[in-house]
């Protein structure tokens, strides 16, 4: 079955910086004594460094990447090596007050940058790492940030999904799994979370996450979407 494309324009990037003042997991590796270290070397991939799917899945969200590796990067590795369970890492809290009804919570905090996934009852039943607006984007001229507030998903699109706004004067950027829920801003998948605030105010995520949102977590019912620039 071939998937419908939206036409919504996203407020979205796919140009990435490859460098940041410190990344979520170097900050990380200096301040919680539940991982250790790792400097990245040339060579080292994801699936070389964590030839386990499921430990390599834990390790990229502890750390907010799903980037390429570069050299230089320093990572977070839980000193646990059997551990593979992401929910014991989740950086947002267990239980909420029971809200009534599905919550998508997201943080753009840098010392947390994550999205919890809250059942009507306040259980925390998923959680991924995000990245939002950085600011200020030199190719529009003007700041980029996320909008911040509660909102409710009202347009969803599926793996095709695509900017028809961004990059500036062409469009196409790749959204996967699109769930509009202010304007032009949406929830989606991408290649490019880099473990700090990069885009040009969508709220990126990995893609397996976004899949899971459009085609379970947000399926048959109003979900709300809350965005703050504090932790949750």
């Amino acid at each position: 079955m071939k998937t419908k494309m939206t036409v919504l324009v996203g407020v979205c990037l796919v140009a990435l910086s490859t460098t940041a003042s410190a990344t979520y997991g170097s900050r990380l590796c200096a301040n919680d004594s539940r991982f250790t270290c790792y400097t990245v070397k040339s060579g080292d991939s994801w699936q070389k460094l964590f030839p386990n799917p499921a430990r390599r899945d834990l390790v990229m969200r502890i750390n907010r990447i799903n980037i390429h590796l570069q050299r230089g990067m320093r990572i977070a590795i839980p000193k646990n090596q059997n551990d593979t369970n992401m929910l014991d890492y989740a950086p947002v809290r267990k239980h909420i007050s029971p809200p009534n009804q599905k919550v998508i919570m997201v943080s753009l905090n840098e010392n947390q940058l994550a999205f919890g996934a809250y059942n009507p009852d306040g259980s925390l039943q998923y959680w991924g790492p995000v990245s939002g607006g950085k600011g200020y984007c030199p190719d529009t001229g003007r700041g980029c940030h996320t909008a911040l507030g509660q909102f409710n998903i009202y347009h969803k699109g599926g793996a095709g999904c695509r900017s028809t706004k961004f990059p500036v004067g062409r469009g196409g950027a790749p959204m996967p799994y699109c769930m509009y829920f202010h304007g032009g801003f949406a929830l989606h998948g991408s290649y490019e979370v880099p473990g700090y605030n990069a885009s040009h105010g969508c709220i990126r995520m990995f893609v397996n996450d976004a899949e899971w949102l459009y085609n379970d977590f947000t399926r048959g019912e109003g979900v709300r979407v809350v965005v703050k620039s504090s932790q949750i």
